[in-house]
């Protein structure tokens, strides 16, 4: 008997709630709805007898994700938490065994997938989750969905497309834009203004919505000076800024601790940087197609 499988019940739970806290919120983007569901699971499990199940992680695991697969529909029903929902302050890591490793998220990173995740329908959330960023087989999730195995298959896949850019698609162009996207945001990270300034174009302009904009009045500003002194104000929240495809070209997502995300758009000539277009409004980031950089290439 392994040590995960010796103890009382709340013993062997225990030593399981790291990794199914790091399941629900994943899949429910809310620490304290995770830890409900994780709770709840809990119960469920203190109910029964323990010894007559054969597999206590598959158990674990597919009980936690009709709970959260309830949530999430209970949510969409009443149409909560849409794209401009805060990301909380933290993310719980993903400690267990392997598979999270294997996609080599930042932490950046996995805020903007969580970000994209309040896109997907329940069961595609689901599916997503479970296998992209937890390696549970479709023969699984389909038991958890109701669905064959072909069908949990295809739900995955159609997330993924939604969430994970297809890196071997992109232009080139799009491929060095990404790399100006990435500059740009490491030199403001770095507080290094004349690295800031090279990649601005003289006369560059910057606009930000009321949502965006600190006084929550539309703000424009333009000339590359004045709006690297801005970016050196921005050096906190780029710390939460990611590489997105932005409508296909490259651009930002800003995930910062306990804010609604933004989204920054790149308009880049060149080798410079022409025009950036901060966008916060609910409405105006619904309306816009965003995916991250597949992080296996």
């Amino acid at each position: 008997m392994s040590d995960t499988d010796s103890g009382s019940p709340a013993e062997r739970f225990e030593r399981r709630r790291a990794r199914l806290t790091a399941l629900a919120f994943r899949m429910l983007g809310a620490s304290g709805e995770a830890e409900d569901a994780v709770q709840e699971t809990w119960m469920r499990l203190s109910r029964i007898e323990i010894d007559g199940i054969r597999n206590l992680d598959g158990w674990l695991t597919t009980v936690l994700s009709r709970i959260c697969l309830d949530a999430l529909r209970t949510r969409e029903m009443r149409r909560e938490f849409p794209l401009g929902s805060v990301v909380p302050e933290t993310i719980p890591a993903a400690t267990a065994v392997g598979p999270e490793d294997r996609a080599l998220l930042t932490e950046e990173t996995e805020r903007a997938v969580l970000v994209l995740l309040h896109r997907l329908h329940p069961a595609e959330r689901v599916a997503f989750v479970l296998h992209d960023m937890f390696e549970v087989p479709f023969y699984e999730i389909a038991e958890i969905l109701g669905r064959s195995p072909n069908a949990a298959r295809l739900l995955a896949s159609k997330a993924r497309h939604r969430v994970v850019g297809d890196s071997d698609g992109l232009r080139p162009d799009t491929l060095r834009e990404h790399r100006i996207v990435r500059a740009f945001l490491a030199a403001v990270r770095a507080g290094d203004i004349t690295a800031v300034l090279e990649l601005l174009a003289p006369d560059i302009t910057v606009s930000a919505d009321k949502v965006a904009a600190p006084g929550r009045v539309p703000v424009t500003a333009s000339g590359a000076r004045t709006v690297a002194r801005l970016a050196a104000g921005f050096a906190t929240r780029a710390e939460f800024a990611a590489v997105v495809l932005v409508d296909g070209r490259a651009g930002a997502l800003v995930a910062a601790r306990d804010e609604a995300p933004a989204v920054m758009a790149f308009t880049i000539e060149g080798e410079v940087i022409v025009r950036i277009e901060v966008i916060a409004e609910p409405e105006a980031l619904a309306a816009l197609s965003l995916t991250v950089p597949d992080p296996g290439r």
